[in-house]
């Protein structure tokens, strides 16, 4: 099988810092080479109740991470009878994707010193920051959350940010598009936002929905 024939996730993954909590979001296409291959594909993911994880690179490298990271916390949880902190997820990830996964993450969370996110890169590097993006369109997306990012956001100022980043990408990258997740980790655990509350907020910003 050849690069070109490889199913990935070009893709504009993105994580945010919130004054309680963080959001993780992505767009929904994969392509092989220049083929559109799919268009509704689930990039944002929950590891546990209070972290999740976005995905950009190889899918089966990302599928295959993603119920590792979720098995590893799950045991984790049971032995030490408490959530595993996002800064440990974090490791944790970075020192399997050395293994030889072609992945580019997003790893962001909720625990008892609040909400973190980090990106992870293939060499096994992670960064905490107050906004990440990672993908294909994420010079795209970087720019619109340099411009609409300010800390201390509440969950409704998070969503919008990252709808505006998504946006922005989608309209300036081929491999970013057909769909957004979004994703929100606060005190009260992980929860998806309904698809039909981001297209909703997409034609209160003025933005037409990527389908």
């Amino acid at each position: 099988m050849t690069t070109e024939d490889t199913l990935k996730t070009g893709t504009t993954t993105i994580g945010i810092k919130l004054k309680d909590g963080v959001i993780l979001a992505s767009d929904q296409r994969a392509t092989m080479g220049n083929l559109i291959a799919h268009s509704n594909v689930q990039k944002v993911y929950p590891l546990s109740d209070n972290l999740g994880m976005t995905i950009a690179g190889v899918v089966g490298d990302a599928q295959l991470m993603v119920r590792f990271m979720q098995s590893e916390i799950s045991i984790y949880t049971m032995k030490k009878g408490a959530p595993m902190s996002v800064s440990t997820a974090a490791t944790l990830v970075g020192s399997v994707i050395r293994q030889g996964f072609y992945l580019g993450l997003i790893v962001g969370g909720y625990d008892r010193t609040g909400g973190h996110v980090y990106s992870v890169d293939g060499a096994g590097g992670y960064i905490e920051d107050e906004y990440v993006s990672v993908g294909s369109g994420s010079m795209y997306a970087l720019g619109a959350l340099e411009a609409t990012f300010k800390p201390g956001m509440t969950r409704e100022e998070g969503i919008d940010v990252a709808i505006t980043a998504l946006n922005s990408a989608r309209r300036r990258d081929n491999c970013t598009g057909d769909g957004m997740l979004v994703s929100y980790i606060g005190p009260d655990g992980y929860e998806s936002i309904p698809a039909d509350q981001i297209k909703a907020r997409c034609a209160e910003l003025g933005f037409a929905f990527p389908n």
